[in-house]
């Protein structure tokens, strides 16, 4: 008789929520430009379908100044978590910045060589004496760049590399003002909308360049495994569901960005410009490749870009990716 009343009163107990909720953990993710770039569609398409929300977190997206900033502020403790590339450790780490990737965002390099499609450019060697265009000298797609060139024997002085800002490196390029430019699917779609006839020289065919990954302090790995496990678990899951459907990532992602009402096309075409170019080439989502971390360190030493090697072991971690 009393388990029946229990179960009358449980019953009732649902009903009319009577039992206390279960409190989310809010949690600061600070990512290197503003979340409503089409870049950090994973992260908005995770939040959006409650991917954060059902690992028990609350995720507070912040901006901070780069990926180097996101590195400095995850290493002292003002951020859980954070938002780079691959190689940020790299050159942090010498620094005393205490960072780790738990995570990368696909095997194949962020950056992609595009140029005119009837410059007569088909390889980093013909990139000789001429004009590239990239965002900036103290970034990873200039550095991917110089890997390139180097992969073909040539310097930065045997190419005129122009640094022009985020907001001009597609419109100068589409002006003819470059032969080519180191971008990003964002901006590839960019100059694909204003009819540019463009070939794209994927940089992962000549260097060991990385895409984003997910940041996290030597403590808070030590500390809160399972938090950093969450955080990886449903930001990968917000990259699987690109790969997976891109049409249908757009849309979850247009309706949560006001901005972008009305460009569910645009935002497609740069979702499947990351799967084809960035997202893939990983045995298990996530994972970092050690070899390839191995080599662009190597280059990053020769190069001055970092002053001096770092154990492969203190740059990254495989163990949150299932």
């Amino acid at each position: 008789m009393h388990r029946k009343f229990l179960i009358a009163a449980i019953a009732v107990a649902i009903v009319e929520g009577s039992f206390p909720a279960h409190s989310s953990e809010r949690v600061i993710y600070l990512l290197p430009a503003p979340i409503y770039l089409p870049a950090f569609g994973p992260w908005i398409v995770a939040r959006e379908r409650g991917y954060y929300a059902a690992e028990g977190l609350d995720i507070q997206f912040e901006t901070a100044r780069g990926g180097a900033d996101v590195a400095k502020q995850v290493g002292v403790g003002n951020a859980v978590v954070g938002g780079a590339m691959g190689d940020t450790p790299i050159i942090v780490r010498g620094n005393g910045v205490p960072v780790r990737s738990v995570a990368v965002l696909g095997g194949l390099g962020l950056m992609q060589l595009v140029v005119h499609a009837d410059s007569g450019i088909t390889a980093p060697a013909d990139l000789k004496g001429k004009t590239v265009n990239v965002t900036a000298f103290q970034e990873t797609t200039y550095y991917a760049l110089l890997g390139m060139l180097a992969a073909a024997g040539l310097t930065k002085d045997a190419v005129n590399i122009q640094a022009t800002g985020p907001a001009n490196i597609w419109k100068f390029f589409l002006a003819r003002k470059a032969d080519g430019m180191a971008g990003v699917p964002d901006f590839i779609a960019e100059v694909e909308k204003a009819g540019a006839q463009i070939r794209v020289i994927p940089s992962s065919q000549y260097f060991e360049s990385m895409g984003q990954a997910i940041l996290a302090s030597d403590q808070t790995i030590r500390e809160r495994p399972a938090l950093v496990r969450s955080l990886v678990r449903a930001t990968l899951r917000g990259m699987r569901d690109i790969m997976r459907d891109p049409v249908a990532a757009a849309s979850t992602y247009v309706s949560a960005v006001p901005d972008r009402q009305g460009q569910e096309k645009q935002v497609r075409r740069v979702f499947e410009l990351y799967k084809q170019y960035v997202y893939g080439g990983q045995r298990i989502p996530g994972e970092m490749n050690r070899d390839q971390l191995a080599k662009l360190q190597a280059f990053y030493v020769k190069e001055g870009i970092s002053q001096s090697a770092q154990p492969l072991d203190d740059l990254f971690t495989n163990e949150f990716v299932e």
